[in-house]
C-alpha cells in the first residue's frame, strides 16, 4: 500500500490518528481564532511587533547544494472591489495554538492588522522551515491544502485572520529518504506579499524532497478550518 505523505506508513489521510484530540483541536482552534479576532488595539500601530516576528526584505541565502529558497506564495487575484492587500509591514504575524496528533502537529498562524487602515487578505500564506540566521530553507515549502475555501478576508484595525499549517514530523520517515533537519524558524509570507517574517519554530523537516508541510487558505475570525476536521475524518 502506498504511504501517504501526511501519515507515513498508511494508505490514506487520517489513518492512525486519534479522533478525540483532533476533534478537540478543531473546536479549540475555532475558539482561539474567535478570541484573537475580537481584540482591538487602543492606539494605532504601524508595523509588526518585534517580539512576534522579524521582517526582512532580502531573500534568504541558500547554502551550496541545498534546496532553493521558497518564493512567495503565488498570487491569487482578489475581487476588484476588495480593500488594498495587507502589506507585511501592516501585519503582526504570530504563532497561535498548536495541536499535536500521532505523527505531526497543526499550527495556527495569525495575521492581525496593526495599521489604522482596513486591508484585506486573500489566498494562501507562503511557508517554509528554515535554519539560521543566516536563513537557509529546509526542504520543500508548504503545499497548499484546498480543503478550506479561498475567501476574501477584510481586516479592520486590530482584527485577525488565521491559517493552519500542518507539519508532519520528518522523523516519521527513514533517514535515507528524508534526512531530517531541525529548523530554527518558520519563514512566512502573508498572502500575495514578497516580504517574509520569521517565527521561532524547532520542528523537524526533510532536507530531501519529501512533502511535510501543508498550509490552508486564510480564514476570517471565528471560521472553522475544514483542513483539521477533514484530517479527523469528520
Amino acid at each position: 500500500m502506498k504511504s501517504d505523505a501526511r501519515n507515513p506508513g498508511t494508505g490514506k489521510p487520517g489513518a492512525g490518528r486519534s479522533a478525540g484530540p483532533l476533534a478537540a483541536a478543531a473546536a479549540v482552534l475555532v475558539c482561539i481564532a474567535a478570541a484573537a479576532g475580537c481584540a482591538s488595539s487602543s492606539s494605532p500601530t504601524t508595523g509588526p511587533s518585534s517580539k512576534a516576528a522579524t521582517a526582512s526584505s532580502s531573500p534568504a541565502p541558500t547554502a551550496p547544494g541545498s534546496t532553493p529558497a521558497a518564493a512567495p506564495s503565488p498570487t491569487l487575484t482578489p475581487p476588484p472591489t476588495a480593500p488594498p492587500a495587507c502589506p507585511t509591514s501592516a501585519l503582526t504575524v504570530k504563532l497561535g495554538l498548536a495541536q499535536g496528533y500521532a505523527g505531526g502537529v497543526y499550527q495556527v498562524i495569525s495575521f492581525t492588522n496593526a495599521s489604522s487602515a482596513a486591508c484585506s487578505l486573500y489566498g494562501y500564506p507562503g511557508v517554509s522551515l528554515v535554519t539560521g540566521p543566516p536563513y537557509t530553507q529546509v526542504g520543500l515549502a508548504a503545499e497548499r491544502d484546498t480543503t478550506a475555501p479561498v475567501k476574501l478576508v477584510t481586516l479592520a484595525q486590530g482584527m485577525t485572520a488565521t491559517a493552519v499549517l500542518q507539519i508532519v514530523d520528518a522523523r516519521n520517515y527513514p533517514a535515507s529518504t528524508c534526512n531530517p533537519v531541525q529548523a530554527t524558524n518558520l519563514k512566512v509570507y502573508p498572502p500575495n506579499q514578497t516580504v517574509p517574517v520569521y517565527l521561532p519554530d524547532t520542528a523537524y523537516g526533510c532536507a530531501k524532497p519529501v512533502q511535510t508541510l501543508f498550509i490552508s487558505a486564510v480564514q476570517a475570525n471565528g471560521e472553522a478550518h475544514p483542513m483539521i476536521t477533514a484530517g479527523n475524518g469528520g
